[in-house]
């Protein structure tokens, strides 16, 4: 990559955030460029999993931190969640210390953030952490005011009209 790693947030309450960062991802790998993709929250067969494994494997690694269970913020945070993002945050830096991945993409982490299922400290060390060359992505609704003074660009996706409001169920290869 030319030029430093800069910190990019996607976050708000629209559509794209993971499908911004994932369009990145594509991008970075045609030039050449390997990308470490950590998914918290999420586990299981999503179709940018299955496209990258089919096409790309060689080129975007992904990895995912969560229960195969949608958080339920009035049961609290699980040992369960808690470790998965721990592990997470630990294969990040695994990930930037190998010298193998110009992007590394953290989605999901701002809304980790939201549910205090990890405390921003522990991000904002990934943050510090971070080898000058390498380019990293937060994704998520709530970035919280910690994770915007860090960034060197902050896209917010804001949702003017979504179908889901008109009973539209998520779709796969559009949704997931």
């Amino acid at each position: 990559m030319d030029g430093p790693g800069l910190i990019q947030v996607y976050t708000g309450n629209g559509k794209g955030k993971t499908t911004a960062a994932l369009g990145l991802a594509l991008r970075a790998a045609g030039r050449g460029m390997r990308t470490f993709l950590a998914q918290f929250l999420k586990q299981g067969e999503y179709g940018e999993r299955l496209a990258i494994r089919r096409h790309l494997a060689d080129m975007i690694v992904v990895e995912q931190y969560g229960t195969g269970e949608f958080h339920q913020p009035q049961q609290g945070v699980s040992d369960a969640e808690r470790r998965a993002a721990v592990a997470g945050v630990a294969a990040v830096e695994r990930a930037m210390a190998s010298g193998r991945f110009q992007l590394v993409i953290l989605d999901e982490v701002n809304t980790l953030l939201y549910f205090k299922i990890l405390k921003p400290a522990n991000i904002l060390a990934l943050i510090d952490g971070k080898p000058a060359e390498v380019e990293m992505v937060l994704t998520g609704r709530r970035a919280p005011p910690s994770i915007r003074r860090r960034a060197d660009l902050i896209t917010d996706m804001r949702e003017i009209r979504h179908y889901f409001k008109r009973g539209v169920p998520a779709r796969p290869g559009i949704e997931y």
